[in-house]
Protein backbone atom coordinates (compact mmCIF):
# COMPACT_ATOMS: atom_id res chain seq x y z
CA UNK A 1 0.00 0.00 0.00
CA UNK A 2 1.64 3.31 -0.95
CA UNK A 3 0.33 4.96 2.46
CA UNK A 4 0.68 4.87 6.15
CA UNK A 5 -2.27 4.69 7.93
CA UNK A 6 -0.74 6.45 11.05
CA UNK A 7 0.84 9.35 9.85
CA UNK A 8 2.22 10.45 6.49
CA UNK A 9 5.95 11.71 8.19
CA UNK A 10 6.63 7.60 9.42
CA UNK A 11 6.57 6.96 5.41
CA UNK A 12 9.88 6.74 3.78
CA UNK A 13 8.90 9.52 1.51
CA UNK A 14 8.52 12.18 4.30
CA UNK A 15 12.21 12.29 4.13
CA UNK A 16 13.38 11.94 0.64
CA UNK A 17 13.61 14.67 -1.65
CA UNK A 18 12.33 14.41 -5.05
CA UNK A 19 14.41 15.74 -8.38
CA UNK A 20 12.77 15.84 -11.80
CA UNK A 21 14.00 14.96 -14.94
CA UNK A 22 12.84 16.60 -17.83
CA UNK A 23 14.43 14.28 -20.44
CA UNK A 24 14.45 16.20 -23.82
CA UNK A 25 16.51 18.75 -22.00
CA UNK A 26 18.41 16.57 -19.45
CA UNK A 27 21.59 14.83 -21.37
CA UNK A 28 21.82 14.00 -25.20
CA UNK A 29 24.14 10.79 -25.70
CA UNK A 30 23.26 10.32 -29.68
CA UNK A 31 23.75 14.12 -30.74
CA UNK A 32 19.97 14.41 -32.33
CA UNK A 33 19.84 17.32 -30.17
CA UNK A 34 16.95 15.56 -27.56
CA UNK A 35 18.09 14.65 -24.31
CA UNK A 36 17.52 10.77 -24.11
CA UNK A 37 17.75 7.65 -21.60
CA UNK A 38 21.07 6.55 -22.10
CA UNK A 39 21.97 10.63 -21.45
CA UNK A 40 20.63 10.16 -18.07
CA UNK A 41 22.03 6.76 -17.32
CA UNK A 42 25.75 8.71 -17.40
CA UNK A 43 24.49 11.46 -15.57
CA UNK A 44 23.50 9.64 -12.55
CA UNK A 45 26.32 9.92 -10.82
CA UNK A 46 25.45 13.69 -10.53
CA UNK A 47 22.47 12.91 -9.11
CA UNK A 48 23.93 10.60 -6.53
CA UNK A 49 26.40 13.40 -5.54
CA UNK A 50 23.51 15.92 -4.89
CA UNK A 51 22.20 12.99 -2.28
CA UNK A 52 18.09 13.10 -4.26
CA UNK A 53 16.22 9.69 -3.12
CA UNK A 54 13.61 9.99 -5.96
CA UNK A 55 14.09 10.65 -9.47
CA UNK A 56 10.49 11.76 -11.23
CA UNK A 57 10.51 11.09 -15.08
CA UNK A 58 8.71 13.13 -17.16
CA UNK A 59 6.69 11.12 -19.96
CA UNK A 60 9.10 8.87 -22.28
CA UNK A 61 6.24 6.97 -24.18
CA UNK A 62 5.70 7.35 -27.58
CA UNK A 63 3.98 10.67 -28.47
CA UNK A 64 3.82 12.97 -31.58
CA UNK A 65 5.39 15.21 -28.88
CA UNK A 66 2.40 18.25 -29.80
CA UNK A 67 3.02 19.13 -25.98
CA UNK A 68 6.18 17.63 -25.52
CA UNK A 69 5.23 14.09 -24.78
CA UNK A 70 2.22 14.79 -22.55
CA UNK A 71 0.02 13.60 -25.16
CA UNK A 72 0.90 9.96 -25.10
CA UNK A 73 0.01 7.73 -27.77
CA UNK A 74 1.13 4.40 -26.38
CA UNK A 75 1.21 3.56 -22.44
CA UNK A 76 3.05 0.72 -22.67
CA UNK A 77 6.34 1.48 -24.57
CA UNK A 78 9.12 4.15 -24.82
CA UNK A 79 9.12 6.53 -27.51
CA UNK A 80 12.07 5.93 -30.25
CA UNK A 81 13.48 9.45 -29.51
CA UNK A 82 14.32 8.69 -25.62
CA UNK A 83 15.63 4.89 -26.21
CA UNK A 84 13.91 1.59 -26.27
CA UNK A 85 12.40 -0.96 -23.08
CA UNK A 86 15.51 -2.37 -22.48
CA UNK A 87 17.26 1.17 -22.16
CA UNK A 88 14.32 1.68 -19.24
CA UNK A 89 14.98 -1.06 -17.60
CA UNK A 90 18.87 -0.75 -17.83
CA UNK A 91 18.06 3.17 -16.42
CA UNK A 92 15.78 1.73 -13.87
CA UNK A 93 18.40 -0.98 -12.54
CA UNK A 94 21.39 2.25 -12.43
CA UNK A 95 18.91 4.21 -10.31
CA UNK A 96 17.93 1.24 -8.06
CA UNK A 97 21.81 0.56 -7.58
CA UNK A 98 22.56 3.86 -6.30
CA UNK A 99 19.82 3.49 -3.38
CA UNK A 100 17.31 6.11 -5.20
CA UNK A 101 13.94 5.51 -6.71
CA UNK A 102 12.14 6.05 -9.76
CA UNK A 103 8.53 7.48 -10.42
CA UNK A 104 7.03 7.72 -13.88
CA UNK A 105 4.75 10.32 -15.13
CA UNK A 106 1.49 9.54 -15.96
CA UNK A 107 -0.90 11.53 -17.92
CA UNK A 108 -4.46 9.75 -17.97
CA UNK A 109 -6.78 12.78 -17.90
CA UNK A 110 -6.20 12.65 -21.45
CA UNK A 111 -4.25 10.53 -24.36
CA UNK A 112 -2.94 11.88 -27.98
CA UNK A 113 -5.47 11.85 -30.65
CA UNK A 114 -2.88 9.24 -32.08
CA UNK A 115 -3.72 7.06 -29.75
CA UNK A 116 -5.59 3.85 -30.94
CA UNK A 117 -8.14 4.50 -28.37
CA UNK A 118 -8.84 7.46 -29.69
CA UNK A 119 -8.55 6.12 -33.40
CA UNK A 120 -10.96 3.45 -32.33
CA UNK A 121 -12.97 6.22 -31.00
CA UNK A 122 -12.91 8.48 -33.86
CA UNK A 123 -13.10 5.75 -36.78
CA UNK A 124 -16.46 4.63 -37.95
CA UNK A 125 -18.02 7.69 -36.38
CA UNK A 126 -20.88 7.39 -34.07
CA UNK A 127 -20.71 3.72 -33.87
CA UNK A 128 -16.66 3.53 -33.38
CA UNK A 129 -15.69 0.45 -31.54
CA UNK A 130 -14.36 2.85 -28.31
CA UNK A 131 -16.80 5.93 -29.06
CA UNK A 132 -17.66 6.18 -25.38
CA UNK A 133 -13.77 5.92 -24.07
CA UNK A 134 -13.62 9.96 -24.54
CA UNK A 135 -16.20 12.45 -24.57
CA UNK A 136 -18.26 13.27 -27.24
CA UNK A 137 -20.99 15.96 -27.80
CA UNK A 138 -23.55 17.21 -31.12
CA UNK A 139 -23.65 20.94 -31.75
CA UNK A 140 -25.80 23.13 -29.57
CA UNK A 141 -29.33 22.56 -30.20
CA UNK A 142 -30.58 24.79 -33.35
CA UNK A 143 -26.80 25.50 -34.28
CA UNK A 144 -25.11 24.14 -37.70
CA UNK A 145 -22.04 21.98 -36.17
CA UNK A 146 -18.54 23.39 -37.06
CA UNK A 147 -19.71 27.23 -37.03
CA UNK A 148 -18.18 29.47 -34.27
CA UNK A 149 -20.24 28.96 -31.08
CA UNK A 150 -22.06 25.65 -32.03
CA UNK A 151 -19.37 23.72 -29.39
CA UNK A 152 -21.50 21.57 -27.11
CA UNK A 153 -20.67 24.51 -23.95
CA UNK A 154 -18.37 27.59 -24.17
CA UNK A 155 -15.34 26.00 -22.03
CA UNK A 156 -11.98 27.15 -22.76
CA UNK A 157 -9.01 25.24 -23.36
CA UNK A 158 -5.76 25.68 -20.88
CA UNK A 159 -3.96 26.42 -23.92
CA UNK A 160 -6.09 29.14 -25.64
CA UNK A 161 -9.04 28.54 -27.50
CA UNK A 162 -12.24 26.08 -27.16
CA UNK A 163 -12.23 23.15 -25.02
CA UNK A 164 -13.94 21.12 -28.44
CA UNK A 165 -12.87 20.20 -31.49
CA UNK A 166 -15.39 19.01 -34.09
CA UNK A 167 -14.89 15.99 -36.27
CA UNK A 168 -16.65 16.09 -39.73
CA UNK A 169 -16.65 12.91 -40.44
CA UNK A 170 -19.34 11.71 -37.27
CA UNK A 171 -20.84 15.40 -36.87
CA UNK A 172 -19.54 15.95 -33.09
CA UNK A 173 -16.96 17.48 -31.06
CA UNK A 174 -14.70 16.08 -29.03
CA UNK A 175 -13.61 17.78 -25.39
CA UNK A 176 -10.15 18.74 -24.86
CA UNK A 177 -8.96 20.82 -22.20
CA UNK A 178 -5.73 21.17 -23.11
CA UNK A 179 -4.59 20.67 -26.89
CA UNK A 180 -7.07 19.87 -29.87
CA UNK A 181 -4.23 16.68 -30.05
CA UNK A 182 -4.98 15.58 -26.48
CA UNK A 183 -8.70 14.43 -26.13
CA UNK A 184 -9.87 13.86 -22.40
CA UNK A 185 -10.86 10.63 -21.65
CA UNK A 186 -14.30 9.34 -20.24
CA UNK A 187 -13.36 8.22 -16.80
CA UNK A 188 -17.98 7.68 -16.58
CA UNK A 189 -16.82 4.56 -18.53
CA UNK A 190 -15.43 1.42 -16.21
CA UNK A 191 -13.85 0.04 -19.20
CA UNK A 192 -11.67 2.91 -19.45
CA UNK A 193 -10.82 2.66 -15.76
CA UNK A 194 -10.14 -0.88 -16.32
CA UNK A 195 -7.77 -0.08 -18.70
CA UNK A 196 -6.11 2.40 -17.01
CA UNK A 197 -5.15 0.31 -13.66
CA UNK A 198 -4.04 -2.21 -16.10
CA UNK A 199 -1.50 -0.02 -17.64
CA UNK A 200 -0.54 1.12 -14.20
CA UNK A 201 -0.29 -2.68 -12.58
CA UNK A 202 2.09 -3.01 -16.32
CA UNK A 203 4.62 -0.14 -14.74
CA UNK A 204 4.72 -1.25 -11.41
CA UNK A 205 5.35 -4.99 -11.95
CA UNK A 206 8.10 -3.48 -14.11
CA UNK A 207 9.86 -2.03 -10.94
CA UNK A 208 8.97 1.01 -10.82
CA UNK A 209 8.49 3.24 -7.26
CA UNK A 210 5.10 4.95 -8.01
CA UNK A 211 3.47 7.26 -10.25
CA UNK A 212 3.18 11.64 -10.63
CA UNK A 213 -0.41 12.13 -12.12
CA UNK A 214 -0.46 15.00 -14.13
CA UNK A 215 -3.92 17.03 -13.29
CA UNK A 216 -5.27 14.15 -12.21
CA UNK A 217 -7.89 15.61 -10.80
CA UNK A 218 -9.76 16.93 -13.94
CA UNK A 219 -10.73 13.38 -14.68
CA UNK A 220 -14.07 13.54 -12.83
CA UNK A 221 -16.69 15.86 -14.91
CA UNK A 222 -19.49 17.27 -13.90
CA UNK A 223 -21.95 15.21 -16.90
CA UNK A 224 -24.12 17.55 -17.98
CA UNK A 225 -21.20 19.92 -19.01
CA UNK A 226 -22.92 22.73 -18.14
CA UNK A 227 -21.59 26.37 -19.78
CA UNK A 228 -18.95 28.14 -17.74
CA UNK A 229 -19.04 31.90 -16.26
CA UNK A 230 -17.70 34.50 -19.25
CA UNK A 231 -15.39 36.02 -17.42
CA UNK A 232 -14.17 39.34 -17.78
CA UNK A 233 -11.63 39.56 -20.90
CA UNK A 234 -12.37 36.18 -21.48
CA UNK A 235 -13.02 34.57 -24.60
CA UNK A 236 -14.77 31.61 -23.19
CA UNK A 237 -16.52 30.14 -20.40
CA UNK A 238 -14.81 28.90 -17.26
CA UNK A 239 -15.89 25.39 -16.97
CA UNK A 240 -13.15 24.52 -13.83
CA UNK A 241 -16.41 24.52 -11.40
CA UNK A 242 -17.55 21.51 -13.33
CA UNK A 243 -13.95 19.46 -13.73
CA UNK A 244 -11.49 20.65 -10.96
CA UNK A 245 -12.10 18.34 -8.42
CA UNK A 246 -15.60 17.16 -10.05
CA UNK A 247 -17.80 14.57 -8.28
CA UNK A 248 -16.97 11.25 -8.56
CA UNK A 249 -13.27 12.39 -7.91
CA UNK A 250 -12.73 10.60 -4.66
CA UNK A 251 -14.41 7.31 -6.14
CA UNK A 252 -12.56 6.98 -9.04
CA UNK A 253 -8.87 7.75 -6.98
CA UNK A 254 -9.86 5.59 -4.24
CA UNK A 255 -10.59 2.83 -6.84
CA UNK A 256 -7.26 3.32 -8.13
CA UNK A 257 -5.70 2.58 -4.70
CA UNK A 258 -7.80 -0.29 -4.37
CA UNK A 259 -7.28 -1.89 -7.97
CA UNK A 260 -3.49 -0.99 -8.80
CA UNK A 261 -1.83 -0.50 -5.11
CA UNK A 262 -3.61 -2.58 -2.42
CA UNK A 263 -1.52 -5.90 -1.31
CA UNK A 264 2.24 -4.48 -2.69
CA UNK A 265 4.76 -5.87 -1.21
CA UNK A 266 6.53 -2.55 -1.14
CA UNK A 267 5.33 0.63 -0.16
CA UNK A 268 5.30 3.05 -3.06
CA UNK A 269 4.57 7.22 -3.87
CA UNK A 270 1.63 8.71 -5.40
CA UNK A 271 1.64 12.31 -6.13
CA UNK A 272 -1.28 13.74 -7.60
CA UNK A 273 -1.05 17.02 -9.68
CA UNK A 274 -4.15 19.05 -8.59
CA UNK A 275 -4.59 22.74 -10.60
CA UNK A 276 -7.21 24.55 -8.30
CA UNK A 277 -7.02 22.49 -5.69
CA UNK A 278 -8.08 23.50 -2.21
CA UNK A 279 -6.38 22.83 1.34
CA UNK A 280 -9.73 21.29 2.64
CA UNK A 281 -9.59 19.21 -0.69
CA UNK A 282 -6.50 18.58 -0.44
CA UNK A 283 -6.77 17.07 3.11
CA UNK A 284 -9.49 14.44 1.99
CA UNK A 285 -7.22 13.38 -1.39
CA UNK A 286 -4.05 13.10 1.23
CA UNK A 287 -5.52 11.43 4.55
CA UNK A 288 -3.86 7.89 4.93
CA UNK A 289 -7.00 6.49 6.36
CA UNK A 290 -9.15 7.25 3.06
CA UNK A 291 -6.39 5.44 1.03
CA UNK A 292 -6.30 7.68 -2.55
CA UNK A 293 -2.85 9.82 -2.96
CA UNK A 294 0.46 10.42 -0.53
CA UNK A 295 0.78 13.80 -1.53
CA UNK A 296 -0.91 16.49 -4.10
CA UNK A 297 0.73 19.40 -5.90
CA UNK A 298 -0.86 22.22 -5.61
CA UNK A 299 -0.56 25.62 -7.52
CA UNK A 300 -1.95 28.70 -5.10
CA UNK A 301 1.39 29.87 -4.59
CA UNK A 302 3.18 29.93 -8.44
CA UNK A 303 0.08 31.62 -9.41
CA UNK A 304 0.88 34.67 -6.90
CA UNK A 305 2.63 36.99 -9.19
CA UNK A 306 -0.33 37.06 -11.94
CA UNK A 307 -2.72 39.73 -12.60
CA UNK A 308 -6.42 39.81 -13.28
CA UNK A 309 -5.38 39.05 -17.30
CA UNK A 310 -3.94 35.11 -16.19
CA UNK A 311 -0.61 33.85 -16.57
CA UNK A 312 1.47 36.09 -18.64
CA UNK A 313 -0.11 39.12 -17.10
CA UNK A 314 2.54 39.12 -14.39
CA UNK A 315 3.04 41.33 -11.13
CA UNK A 316 5.39 42.15 -8.34
CA UNK A 317 5.65 38.57 -5.98
CA UNK A 318 4.13 40.21 -2.86
CA UNK A 319 5.81 37.84 0.43
CA UNK A 320 3.21 38.73 2.50
CA UNK A 321 1.06 36.87 0.24
CA UNK A 322 3.52 34.07 -0.42
CA UNK A 323 3.73 33.34 3.24
CA UNK A 324 0.24 33.69 4.03
CA UNK A 325 -0.51 30.76 0.93
CA UNK A 326 2.41 28.53 2.22
CA UNK A 327 1.49 29.10 6.07
CA UNK A 328 -2.14 27.67 5.30
CA UNK A 329 -0.86 24.76 3.22
CA UNK A 330 1.52 24.07 6.46
CA UNK A 331 -0.97 24.27 9.18
CA UNK A 332 -3.84 23.13 7.10
CA UNK A 333 -2.85 19.58 6.24
CA UNK A 334 -1.99 19.35 9.34
CA UNK A 335 -0.91 15.57 11.11
CA UNK A 336 -2.63 13.47 9.06
CA UNK A 337 -2.10 15.22 5.55
CA UNK A 338 1.47 15.97 3.84
CA UNK A 339 2.77 18.39 1.71
CA UNK A 340 4.44 18.64 -1.76
CA UNK A 341 7.40 21.56 -2.08
CA UNK A 342 8.31 23.28 -4.80
CA UNK A 343 9.17 25.99 -6.75
CA UNK A 344 10.20 24.74 -10.02
CA UNK A 345 8.61 21.86 -12.59
CA UNK A 346 8.74 21.46 -16.19
CA UNK A 347 5.37 24.15 -16.16
CA UNK A 348 6.99 26.71 -14.31
CA UNK A 349 9.87 29.82 -15.21
CA UNK A 350 13.04 29.32 -12.91
CA UNK A 351 12.69 30.40 -9.44
CA UNK A 352 15.83 32.53 -9.37
CA UNK A 353 14.77 34.87 -11.51
CA UNK A 354 11.44 34.53 -10.65
CA UNK A 355 11.16 35.56 -6.55
CA UNK A 356 14.82 35.65 -6.31
CA UNK A 357 17.34 37.88 -7.79
CA UNK A 358 18.95 36.41 -10.76
CA UNK A 359 21.85 39.26 -10.93
CA UNK A 360 25.15 38.80 -10.78
CA UNK A 361 25.54 40.31 -7.44
CA UNK A 362 22.75 37.90 -5.60
CA UNK A 363 22.03 35.38 -8.17
CA UNK A 364 23.39 32.22 -5.89
CA UNK A 365 23.41 34.00 -2.48
CA UNK A 366 18.98 34.19 -3.76
CA UNK A 367 18.94 30.85 -5.09
CA UNK A 368 20.46 29.25 -1.63
CA UNK A 369 18.03 31.68 0.13
CA UNK A 370 14.88 30.01 -2.10
CA UNK A 371 16.51 26.39 -1.43
CA UNK A 372 16.44 27.48 2.51
CA UNK A 373 12.81 28.89 2.76
CA UNK A 374 11.05 25.48 0.69
CA UNK A 375 13.15 22.54 2.05
CA UNK A 376 12.61 23.73 5.88
CA UNK A 377 9.14 23.60 5.50
CA UNK A 378 7.21 20.74 6.31
CA UNK A 379 6.61 17.88 3.40
CA UNK A 380 8.83 16.35 0.55
CA UNK A 381 10.83 18.91 -1.26
CA UNK A 382 11.29 18.78 -5.23
CA UNK A 383 14.18 19.80 -7.12
CA UNK A 384 14.11 20.52 -10.64
CA UNK A 385 16.62 19.74 -13.27
CA UNK A 386 19.42 22.59 -13.19
CA UNK A 387 17.83 24.52 -9.74
CA UNK A 388 20.68 22.57 -7.97
CA UNK A 389 22.67 25.34 -10.15
CA UNK A 390 20.50 28.33 -9.52
CA UNK A 391 19.44 28.19 -13.55
CA UNK A 392 17.75 31.45 -14.49
CA UNK A 393 14.87 31.95 -17.25
CA UNK A 394 16.22 32.60 -20.41
CA UNK A 395 16.64 35.78 -23.06
CA UNK A 396 14.58 35.04 -25.41
CA UNK A 397 14.42 37.49 -28.27
CA UNK A 398 11.86 36.83 -30.19
CA UNK A 399 8.62 34.46 -30.69
CA UNK A 400 10.94 32.17 -33.12
CA UNK A 401 13.11 30.96 -29.74
CA UNK A 402 10.05 29.55 -27.97
CA UNK A 403 8.91 26.13 -28.77
CA UNK A 404 6.24 25.32 -25.71
CA UNK A 405 2.29 25.29 -27.63
CA UNK A 406 1.21 27.25 -24.91
CA UNK A 407 3.30 30.03 -25.49
CA UNK A 408 2.85 29.80 -29.15
CA UNK A 409 -0.55 29.87 -28.75
CA UNK A 410 -0.79 32.37 -26.41
CA UNK A 411 1.21 34.47 -29.00
CA UNK A 412 -0.91 33.95 -31.51
CA UNK A 413 -4.27 34.42 -30.33
CA UNK A 414 -2.81 37.76 -28.63
CA UNK A 415 -1.71 38.90 -31.77
CA UNK A 416 -5.01 38.29 -33.24
CA UNK A 417 -6.40 40.64 -30.73
CA UNK A 418 -3.84 43.47 -31.96
CA UNK A 419 -2.09 42.95 -28.98
CA UNK A 420 1.87 45.13 -28.81
CA UNK A 421 4.22 42.36 -29.82
CA UNK A 422 6.47 43.42 -27.03
CA UNK A 423 3.97 43.72 -24.31
CA UNK A 424 3.15 39.70 -25.52
CA UNK A 425 7.09 38.98 -25.96
CA UNK A 426 7.45 39.98 -21.87
CA UNK A 427 4.87 38.24 -20.32
CA UNK A 428 6.36 35.02 -21.93
CA UNK A 429 9.70 35.72 -21.18
CA UNK A 430 8.93 35.93 -17.16
CA UNK A 431 6.58 32.94 -17.60
CA UNK A 432 6.50 30.46 -20.79
CA UNK A 433 7.41 27.08 -19.60
CA UNK A 434 10.23 27.30 -21.93
CA UNK A 435 12.13 28.88 -19.36
CA UNK A 436 12.34 25.52 -17.46
CA UNK A 437 12.76 23.21 -20.50
CA UNK A 438 16.64 25.23 -22.03
CA UNK A 439 19.39 22.35 -21.66
CA UNK A 440 21.22 21.39 -18.20
CA UNK A 441 23.98 23.06 -18.00
CA UNK A 442 26.80 20.60 -17.41
CA UNK A 443 30.20 23.02 -18.53
CA UNK A 444 31.50 25.22 -20.45
CA UNK A 445 31.74 24.02 -23.53
CA UNK A 446 29.51 24.93 -27.03
CA UNK A 447 26.12 23.63 -25.86
CA UNK A 448 26.60 23.26 -22.20
CA UNK A 449 27.69 20.07 -22.85
CA UNK A 450 24.29 18.59 -23.26
CA UNK A 451 24.67 17.52 -26.88
CA UNK A 452 27.29 17.78 -29.73
CA UNK A 453 24.36 18.37 -32.17
CA UNK A 454 21.76 20.95 -32.83
CA UNK A 455 20.16 21.18 -29.60
CA UNK A 456 15.76 21.18 -30.14
CA UNK A 457 15.90 24.67 -28.28
CA UNK A 458 18.86 26.62 -27.28
CA UNK A 459 21.33 26.59 -24.24
CA UNK A 460 21.14 29.84 -22.29
CA UNK A 461 24.43 31.51 -22.99
CA UNK A 462 24.85 32.21 -19.13
CA UNK A 463 26.29 28.28 -19.11
CA UNK A 464 29.85 29.22 -19.02
CA UNK A 465 29.50 30.55 -16.07
CA UNK A 466 26.74 28.83 -14.09
CA UNK A 467 27.20 24.79 -15.10
CA UNK A 468 27.61 21.88 -13.10
CA UNK A 469 31.35 20.94 -13.50
CA UNK A 470 31.95 24.92 -11.97
CA UNK A 471 29.96 24.09 -9.00
CA UNK A 472 30.70 20.84 -8.21
CA UNK A 473 33.98 21.97 -7.95
CA UNK A 474 33.48 25.33 -5.60
CA UNK A 475 32.53 24.28 -2.13
CA UNK A 476 30.20 27.67 -1.99
CA UNK A 477 28.19 26.88 -4.90
CA UNK A 478 24.62 26.57 -5.39
CA UNK A 479 25.48 22.27 -5.80
CA UNK A 480 27.03 22.08 -2.89
CA UNK A 481 24.53 24.04 -1.04
CA UNK A 482 21.37 21.78 -1.67
CA UNK A 483 23.30 18.69 -0.58
CA UNK A 484 23.74 20.41 2.78
CA UNK A 485 20.20 21.24 3.03
CA UNK A 486 19.64 17.54 1.37
CA UNK A 487 21.71 15.85 3.91
CA UNK A 488 19.63 17.93 6.45
CA UNK A 489 16.36 16.42 5.46
CA UNK A 490 17.57 12.80 5.77
CA UNK A 491 19.28 13.66 9.94
CA UNK A 492 17.12 16.36 11.48
CA UNK A 493 13.82 14.84 12.66
CA UNK A 494 12.54 18.49 12.95
CA UNK A 495 12.42 18.64 9.63
CA UNK A 496 10.03 15.65 8.88
CA UNK A 497 8.10 15.65 11.83
CA UNK A 498 8.09 18.82 13.76
CA UNK A 499 5.47 21.07 14.00
CA UNK A 500 5.73 24.91 11.91
CA UNK A 501 4.84 28.20 13.32
CA UNK A 502 4.84 31.32 11.25
CA UNK A 503 6.75 34.32 12.34
CA UNK A 504 6.16 38.04 11.43
CA UNK A 505 3.51 37.32 8.92
CA UNK A 506 3.08 40.75 7.58
CA UNK A 507 6.27 41.30 7.47
CA UNK A 508 7.61 42.42 3.55
CA UNK A 509 10.72 41.56 3.65
CA UNK A 510 11.36 38.99 6.26
CA UNK A 511 10.19 35.02 5.82
CA UNK A 512 10.40 33.72 9.51
CA UNK A 513 9.06 30.62 11.06
CA UNK A 514 10.11 28.22 13.15
CA UNK A 515 9.83 23.74 13.91
CA UNK A 516 9.30 22.04 16.62
CA UNK A 517 9.64 18.58 17.51
CA UNK A 518 9.17 17.88 21.17
CA UNK A 519 10.23 13.98 20.92
CA UNK A 520 13.92 14.84 20.37
CA UNK A 521 13.77 18.27 22.22
CA UNK A 522 14.72 20.38 18.96
CA UNK A 523 13.43 23.33 17.91
CA UNK A 524 14.64 25.18 14.57
CA UNK A 525 14.40 28.74 13.66
CA UNK A 526 14.44 30.00 9.85
CA UNK A 527 15.61 33.59 8.95
CA UNK A 528 15.35 34.65 5.21
CA UNK A 529 15.57 38.81 3.83
CA UNK A 530 13.62 38.13 0.37
CA UNK A 531 14.95 41.97 -0.30
CA UNK A 532 18.16 43.53 -1.92
CA UNK A 533 18.82 45.61 1.07
CA UNK A 534 20.47 44.87 4.78
CA UNK A 535 17.28 44.21 7.19
CA UNK A 536 17.57 44.67 11.41
CA UNK A 537 15.33 42.74 13.07
CA UNK A 538 14.40 41.26 16.44
CA UNK A 539 15.01 38.17 17.52
CA UNK A 540 12.17 35.67 19.17
CA UNK A 541 13.32 35.26 23.00
CA UNK A 542 16.28 32.36 23.41
CA UNK A 543 17.34 32.26 20.37
CA UNK A 544 21.07 34.73 20.39
CA UNK A 545 23.83 32.52 20.32
CA UNK A 546 22.22 29.41 18.92
CA UNK A 547 23.82 26.64 16.81
CA UNK A 548 23.65 28.04 13.22
CA UNK A 549 22.78 24.86 11.28
CA UNK A 550 23.20 26.37 8.10
CA UNK A 551 23.24 29.59 6.36
CA UNK A 552 24.26 30.81 2.53
CA UNK A 553 26.67 33.25 4.13
CA UNK A 554 30.16 32.01 4.63
CA UNK A 555 31.16 34.82 7.41
CA UNK A 556 28.20 34.32 9.44
CA UNK A 557 28.16 36.43 12.77
CA UNK A 558 26.20 34.82 15.78
CA UNK A 559 22.69 35.75 16.19
CA UNK A 560 22.33 38.75 18.67
CA UNK A 561 19.68 41.05 19.39
CA UNK A 562 18.70 43.13 16.77
CA UNK A 563 20.35 41.32 14.24
CA UNK A 564 21.08 42.63 10.58
CA UNK A 565 20.53 40.07 7.95
CA UNK A 566 22.56 41.02 4.61
CA UNK A 567 20.99 41.23 1.40
CA UNK A 568 19.23 37.74 -0.05
CA UNK A 569 20.56 36.03 3.43
CA UNK A 570 19.28 33.61 4.46
CA UNK A 571 20.08 31.18 8.01
CA UNK A 572 18.93 28.16 10.18
CA UNK A 573 19.25 28.15 13.76
CA UNK A 574 18.80 25.16 16.49
CA UNK A 575 18.49 25.24 20.10
CA UNK A 576 17.49 22.68 22.98
CA UNK A 577 14.06 22.85 24.27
Amino acid sequence: MPVNEANPADSWWSEAVVYQIYPRSFADSNADGIGDLQGIIERLDHLSQLGVDVLWLSPVYPSPHDDNGYDISDYQDIDPLFGTLDEFDRLLDAVHERGMKLVMDLVINHTSDEHPWFTASRDGGRQGSKRDWYIWRPARDGMEPGTPGAEPNNWGSFFSGPAWTYDEPSGEYYLHLFSRKQPDLNWENPVVRQSVHAMMRWWLDRGVDGFRMDVINLISKTPSLPDGAVHEGSRHGDGSPHYICGPRIHEYLAEMHREVFEGRPRQLMTVGEMPGVTVEEARLFTDPARREVDMVFQFEHVGLDQGPGGKFDVRPLKLTDLKASLGRWQTGLGETGWNSLYWNNHDQPRIVSRFGDDSPAYRDRSAKLLATVLHLHRGTPYVYQGEELGMANAPFASIDDFRDIESLNHHREQTALGVDEEQILAGLRHRSRDNARTPLQWDTTQNAGFTTGVPWIAVNPDHTRVNAKAQIADPDSVFHYYRRLISLRHTEPALTHGGFHMLHPDHEQLYAFTRHHAASGTELLVLANFSGADLTIDLPDGWEHSETLIANVSATTPLTAPHTLQPWEARVHRRNV
